[in-house]
């Protein structure tokens, strides 16, 4: 027994070597992570009818701006670069990483404190379409979130940039599982006799299993806490990467805030309507955006630091051919099989056919953004590898500022519904993700824009193509053959559609000659390698 719990701890800390095997690490447990949260949210569906899952949702509106701006802001992108930097020095390590530490515990301090007392204020003017009724529960659930889960959110945060800055990832992916299935429970076990109360306390439960899960990537990582503040030069540095870092979150943060505050205005339950599409929508974005980007920070931070800009260059090009491969087949997934896909995930028992279909529509019009919203974040990386975070903050703004001004035009000029928040989006994202690739590009001298244009148009011929064939597959599929009122046949409907056309598409892209199609071998060999490895282990268990 022994052994098996050294074994099971040397697995969850090793380090990875390579920028594929972090990234294959980081999406593998993003999709379990995802999965669970999906069927938290099919769980809230089967409980809670959208209206109430309109209070549910919002109430964590606050809760997240103060966490986007403290871990996102000031932690995920500026923190990993300097621990990076100063680990072989152990004393300005310590001093540098426990003064950060404890200015953004202080800052977690007061903003807690400064919305628990204003929150009878806050809250009026962010959800002004909600009822008095309605208002009332989302500032208590935002108190007990406030209190509850977001000192430990945060603090489990912390472990998870020292981790993934020491190239450890699996403990920190395990977390959210844990994190999404402690949620559920609650909700199971408890919402016939409190109702919304029960997953509201399973988030802040879960929140304490996320921190203590993470406990042992501390004490792993040779960096000694200390309760001191002391202005070294890597405090300086740090307030010059974070202060645009922060100011760009906020902007976000103002962004997803209008959001809501326009959705209260219309019809009800359209809150529920954009939050869960946009959540399927991130969903492939996490899996191969957001985990390329966490993985691909550390050794981009190192190759830059070796001044091996031709290496940079390549890592840039390979980027975003693969992940246009990737993605792709997966924006055009979401679009023609869009009402099963909201079925399948979101179709509880009080989630009805009216909203079925409006979620849908709008997540065909997020989905549109799926490959310049995954590359996003692996640009912006590119920029803080740099310790640049002016750039990415400007032109955040300016597609926030666009945003904001397509969803108010869209909305309350054309009168269109919420759908049209999902496209105002896209639009928004792709404009940033052009500007992001021409001032990268004068960066570092150039990129082969050639060979990514000729790339793209064979993925999206081979996309195209097996769009078209599987999208009326499925349709015969569906009614003539599966009776798709239930959610067992819906899965086999989505099961079949997408294996057959993940089929198609990689055929295609064979014949086409695309040569990202050489990356799924290299995925297929880092699998084995890893089963290979978890088989070693457990079977040699005595």
């Amino acid at each position: 027994m022994n052994k098996f719990f050294i074994s099971t701890k040397n697995l969850i800390l090793s380090k990875q070597r390579t920028l594929l095997s972090s990234a294959l690490i980081v999406a593998l447990m993003i999709v379990l992570s995802s999965l669970f949260g999906f069927l938290r949210y099919r769980t809230l569906a089967n409980y809670f009818i959208k209206s109430d899952l309109d209070v549910f949702f919002a109430s964590f509106r606050i809760p997240d701006i103060i966490f986007e701006i403290l871990i996102t802001g000031a932690l995920t992108s500026s923190f990993i670069p300097i621990f990076i930097k100063y680990k072989d020095d152990q004393k300005k390590l310590n001093e540098s990483i426990s003064s950060i530490i404890n200015i953004i515990s202080l800052c977690l301090v007061g903003f807690i404190l400064i919305v628990v007392v204003f929150a009878d204020q806050i809250f009026p003017f962010i959800t002004p379409g909600f009822s008095p009724s309605q208002l009332t529960r989302v500032i208590l659930f935002s108190r007990i979130l406030l209190l509850g889960q977001l000192p430990f959110l945060v603090l489990g945060n912390f472990l998870t940039g020292i981790g993934q800055a020491n190239k450890i990832f699996m403990a920190s992916a395990i977390a959210p599982v844990l994190y999404n299935l402690v949620i559920i429970l609650a909700t199971v076990m408890f919402a016939p006799s409190f109702h919304l109360l029960a997953p509201i306390i399973g988030v802040v439960f879960g929140a304490v299993i996320l921190f203590l899960v993470q406990l042992p990537l501390y004490f792993s990582s040779g960096f000694v806490y200390r309760p001191i503040i002391r202005f070294t030069k890597a405090l300086r540095e740090f307030f010059r990467l974070v202060v645009p870092r922060i100011i760009t979150v906020i902007a976000a943060q103002i962004d997803a805030t209008v959001d809501l505050t326009i959705t209260t205005l219309l019809q009800s339950g359209s809150y529920t309507t954009f939050y869960l599409a946009q959540r399927l929508q991130l969903l492939p974005v996490s899996v191969i955006g957001i985990a390329f980007g966490q993985a691909s920070l550390p050794y981009l931070t190192e190759v830059y630091q070796k001044k091996d800009m031709e290496e940079f260059k390549r890592i840039v090009t390979e980027s975003l051919l693969s992940t246009f491969f990737l993605t792709f087949p997966i924006m055009a997934f979401f679009i023609f099989a869009r009402t099963p896909l909201v079925r399948l995930f979101f179709g509880g028992d009080k989630f009805d056919w009216s909203a079925t279909n409006l979620t849908a529509l709008t997540l065909s019009y997020f989905a549109l953004s799926i490959p310049v919203h995954s590359i996003y974040y692996f640009l912006t990386r590119c920029f803080y590898a740099f310790l640049d975070s002016k750039t990415p903050f400007l032109v955040s703004v300016f597609s926030i500022l666009l945003n904001v001004g397509l969803s108010v035009y869209f909305v309350f000029g054309l009168h269109l519904p919420v759908w049209a928040l999902g496209a105002s989006f896209s639009i928004s994202i792709f404009c940033s993700v052009v500007l992001l690739l021409t001032v990268l590009a004068k960066k570092i001298h150039g990129l082969g824009y050639k060979l990514v244009f000729l790339e793209t148009i064979k993925i999206f011929i081979a996309t195209f193509i097996s769009s078209f064939f599987s999208y009326y597959l499925m349709k015969v599929l569906d009614g003539l053959i599966l009776d798709t009122s239930r959610t067992l046949n819906i899965f086999f409907l989505l099961l079949v559609g997408g294996v057959c056309y993940i089929a198609l598409y990689l055929f295609l892209a064979w014949m086409l000659g695309v040569r990202e199609f050489s990356l799924l071998m290299k995925f297929s060999r880092k699998a084995r390698a890893y089963r290979q490895k978890f088989v070693e282990i457990y079977t040699d268990i005595e």
